[in-house]
């Protein structure tokens, strides 16, 4: 079961890289205006709703200890940044302050997973 949950936890580190590095590689055109949601993005989010989900799932069959606070806020921040940039997916330009948005909630489900013990 350790094997398989350390799949799904490298899976889910492939996605919140594939969320961040979309947004990172954005910068530049955000400074310009002129940035916009990449498929990378909603690709990112959608990998590490999925592997949470199941890492959840797999952790408490192993009998492990979830705290479902921390998971349910985690999910919260993750569905607000799927549900942005999902809407806003098709769109040329995107406003900054909604792209910085995204960016910056994607950076405090980041602390949130690495800081909150």
């Amino acid at each position: 079961m350790d094997v398989l949950i350390n799949v799904f936890v490298a899976l889910h580190i492939i996605g919140i890289a594939s969320l961040l590095g979309g947004f990172l590689t954005q910068m530049k055109a955000m400074g310009e205006g002129r940035a916009r949601f990449n498929p990378a993005m909603l690709h990112g989010a959608l990998t590490m709703l999925v592997t949470g989900v199941a890492l959840v799932g797999l952790n408490q069959a192993d009998d492990q200890t979830v705290n479902n606070l921390k998971i349910g806020i985690k999910l919260a921040v993750l569905v607000v940044i799927l549900g942005l940039v999902y809407v806003k997916r098709d769109d040329e330009k995107v406003d900054k302050a909604l792209f910085g948005a995204v960016g910056g909630l994607t950076v405090v489900n980041i602390f949130i997973a690495t800081l909150w013990t």
